[in-house]
């Protein structure tokens, strides 16, 4: 075989080989028709099972409602609380029916039903692999409160729980140390439980301010915390507070609302801080060492906030018992980008 020969065979074949490297680069599969998108959770009226969660795409141009009821051909159960994600799988708190249902957080098909071992669940986070949840026992009883602990291989409770102080709601994990917020069930409570995952037993509990109704991470490690204060139909009305913890000593570092403020729903994009109080958004500077005295977006009547990607999204629930409400506002410019109806009772907002 002569050279002219050799090379154009070699010139065939690695023209060959190309080819099949570039078929072969195909774009990223979709994880499932719920990528990519908001999910709603709903709680629908109490009592009647008819709680739900809700797909939007991030400019609420596209909706489905009742998406684990569409895919699972089951009612989903009675008051949805909140949602976590776990890796692919979101764990769906429901609070009546003293469950936790666990889907593929994509697909939103069923993989297990937490049925057992819950008492008016709240909130769930994951560390040191297990889970947490939040449940308030018997509301009326102060001294029942506790977390259970779920075998994450197994989605089985443990036989152990971690005793805590009333009401504990919210809950975030910061390595193996989990947060817990003590808005104080059906009374106020004043205190974030620390909980050691290692030995699943409260390390310490730190005091913030009346009610704290919400919280998170920033990306230096502080636990900033949000609390509304005593209501003033209790008789003993408090300022609402807005507490910065130090997660490597538990020193807390906080400004004081007025005495008839009570703000809620804390949320943290590129910085800043947002937050919710008598039906307007306020923003702050995470370095900032005062609050605001404007407001960013007045005439709302949100049920709940978040905010991704300098875009605020509120649910409005409406009068309690028809169809609610979805909102989108830019950040940047504070205006309405779109709106759309949901279902009954939205009640938080996810980022898929």
């Amino acid at each position: 075989m002569n050279t002219k020969k050799i090379a154009l065979l070699l010139l065939t074949v690695g023209l060959f080989f190309n080819s099949c490297s570039d078929d072969d680069s195909s774009p990223n599969v979709p994880l499932g028709d719920y990528e990519d998108g908001l999910l709603i959770s709903h709680e629908g009226n109490f009592g009647q099972g008819n709680a739900s969660v809700s797909y939007v795409s991030y400019d609420l141009t596209t909706v489905e409602n009742n998406i684990y009821n569409s895919v699972n051909s089951t009612p989903l159960g009675d008051t949805a609380q909140s949602i976590a994600f776990n890796g692919d799988l979101a764990y769906i708190v429901l609070n009546v029916s003293n469950s936790i249902e666990i889907v593929n957080r994509y697909t939103f098909e069923s993989i297990a039903t937490i049925d057992s071992g819950l008492n008016n669940p709240r909130y769930i986070a994951f560390a040191n692999g297990k889970g947490y949840v939040t449940n308030w026992g018997d509301g009326t009883v102060a001294t029942d409160d506790y977390l259970a602990i779920i075998d994450l291989t197994s989605n089985t409770l443990n036989a152990q729980s971690i005793s805590v102080g009333e009401g504990p709601e919210e809950i975030i994990a910061n390595g193996d140390t989990i947060y817990v917020a003590h808005k104080g069930g059906f009374g106020q409570n004043n205190i974030i439980s620390v909980v050691d995952t290692n030995s699943d037993n409260v390390s310490t509990t730190i005091t913030v301010g009346d009610v704290p109704n919400s919280m998170l991470l920033d990306n230096t490690g502080n636990l900033w915390v949000l609390c509304g204060g005593k209501p003033s139909w209790t008789g003993d009305e408090t300022a609402g507070q807005l507490s910065k913890i130090n997660t490597v000593n538990n020193s807390v570092t906080a400004i004081d609302f007025g005495i008839t403020e009570h703000p809620s729903f804390l949320a943290l994009d590129n910085g800043v801080l947002y937050y919710y109080m008598a039906g307007e958004v306020y923003k702050m500077n995470s370095t900032s060492t005062t609050l605001p005295t404007t407001s960013e977006i007045t005439g709302l009547n949100f049920y709940d906030m978040s905010v991704n990607n300098s875009v605020l999204y509120g649910v409005d629930a409406g009068d309690f018992t028809s169809n609610g409400s979805l909102f989108a506002y830019d950040l940047t410019t504070n205006a309405i980008i779109n709106s759309v109806t949901i279902n009954i009772i939205p009640g938080e907002v996810y980022f898929n």
